[in-house]
Formats: structure tokens, sequence, C-alpha cells
């Protein structure tokens, strides 16, 4: 059951993001996105954990933040730069509990509601770049980022960053 109530909250989170315009004015002719336009050169200083950004962070405010790509099975949005990332200080599941997905923290559901925070990754304009994340970063599942960006609270106290850069661990 606490499993189907964070699904559900990613899910809602998921439906308001898929609801915004295009941003046409980063789109290169060919459809396909300059990555370099998002991707940080040098992780950006002063970046906090999931879990703090969640309880420190106000509406509206500057963050730069720490996390790694999951929370749910899908933690990304096909034909939309966003997606989910945890508190590094959760662990993820080990494939040898019998878990396929680690990335869905399906051992952590718990610790995973209030260490979980929405990315997505905006043009110009402000608007959603419609490109999915896992392509235009070239990252995958449990990639540890560093995303910078404008923080959105909603009534329930959930976070969104509004993200103009991202930084990718390598290696990690």
């Amino acid at each position: 059951m606490k499993v189907l109530k964070v699904l559900l909250l990613v899910s809602m989170v998921f439906g308001v993001v898929g609801c915004q315009p295009r941003d046409a004015s980063t789109a290169k002719t060919n459809g396909s996105l300059d990555a370099s336009t998002f991707l940080a050169t040098s992780e950006p200083t002063g970046a906090i954990p999931v879990g703090e950004a969640r309880e420190k962070t106000e509406d509206g405010q500057e963050v730069t933040l720490v996390g790694r790509i999951g929370g749910s099975s899908k933690p990304f949005i096909d034909g939309l730069a966003a997606f989910t990332i945890v508190d590094p200080k959760v662990p993820f599941c080990a494939p040898d509990e019998g878990c396929p997905t680690p990335w869905d923290y399906c051992c952590q559901t718990e610790a995973v509601k209030s260490n979980i925070a929405t990315v997505k990754i905006i043009g110009e304009a402000g608007a959603p770049v419609s490109q999915s994340a896992r392509d235009l970063l070239n990252v995958k599942e449990l990639a540890t980022v560093v995303v910078k960006g404008k923080a959105k609270r909603d009534d329930q106290g959930n976070l969104t960053v509004s993200a103009n850069q991202v930084f990718v661990r390598p290696g990690e």
C-alpha cells in the first residue's frame, strides 16, 4: 500500500510536469537539443541533499541539490526532460535482494517519501524541454546528479526543481 502511495504521488507530479507547453526556443531543426545548454562541465558548489532541500527550501528559491536518479520503476518521462531524484543517503535495493529495479527503492518506500524531488529541465523561455532526459543528458537510473534551478513547492510539500543546469557525476 505504501508503494502505491509513493507511485501515485510521483504520477501526480509527473502529470503536472507533462502538461507544460514545449519550449521551441531551444530546439534545433533536426528535433534534438544541444545538451551543452544544460550540462555543467564542473560540479556546482553548495549542493544540498534532496532530504535537506525538502525541509529547508522555499517556493521560488534558487537551489542546488544532489541526488540519485530513481524513486520509481520508471523515473524518466518519455519525451520530456524530467525525472525524479532521491537523496544519496537513502540506500537503493540490491539486485541480490531480489530487486530487478534497484532504482525504485522498493525496500525503502518510507525513506523515499521525504527524500525525493522531481527535476524538470527548462529551456530559455522557462518551459520544460520536450526531449527525454535520459537521451539529452546521456544518463541512466542511479546516476548521481547535481541540479541547479528554482524550487517549486506544492500544497503537500513536494519539491520540484526547474533546472537550467545539470552536472552528472562521473562513474556514479
